[in-house]
């Protein structure tokens, strides 16, 4: 399976000077925690979409680039997907979990049958981490929220629950980049 990197939001909600995925967080830029964790795994190959937006983050990274409009994560995504460089099924990763570990992409790879993934975490979980849960949906009587790793293959669509904080922590506003910071450093 390849993975596509998703690397191209301006980051507003971050509050940072710079571009997202190098934000730093406890030293190093998030997406480099997100490419060693691809690199720990099981993946074929890493492609990481960046956009007008992201310059300096197509130059800071050694995987193969694919830019894209920058004109939204569905319609970049979408754009990224058309690459011939990745085969469907494809692991999508966003460039803001510093937490990942391959281990984790690996049991997730592992999860997919066939078809597209969606992981998910308990929105409790997110709640009791204390990071910023800024989508949810419900599935099973529970509410959830997206993690930012999923894969993309086709129909049918399925929902994987998780409740593994190193996929609940995604780094979207300040304080989510403390809670990051704090369980890196323990």
């Amino acid at each position: 399976m390849d993975a596509l990197v998703m690397a191209g939001g301006r980051g507003t909600r971050l509050d940072t000077d710079g571009e997202k995925p190098l934000s730093p967080v406890a030293g190093r830029p998030l997406i480099d925690y997100v490419l060693d964790a691809l690199d720990a795994s099981g993946v074929a190959s890493v492609v990481v979409a960046t956009s007008p937006s992201t310059p300096e983050t197509a130059a800071h990274v050694s995987a193969p680039i694919v830019q894209t409009p920058g004109e939204g994560y569905v319609a970049d995504l979408d754009a990224a997907l058309a690459d011939d460089r990745l085969a469907r099924p494809t692991l999508t990763v966003a460039a803001d979990l510093p937490l990942l570990t391959g281990a984790v992409l690996d049991r997730l790879r592992r999860a997919h049958e066939s078809g597209s993934l969606t992981v998910a975490v308990p929105a409790a979980r997110k709640h009791e981490l204390g990071v910023s849960v800024d989508t949810t949906f419900d599935h099973d009587g529970r509410t959830v929220a997206p993690t930012g790793v999923n894969v993309v293959g086709g129909e049918p669509s399925r929902t994987l629950v998780v409740d593994e904080p190193r996929l609940a922590v995604n780094v979207n506003r300040p304080g989510d980049a403390a809670v990051a910071r704090e369980w890196l450093r323990s």
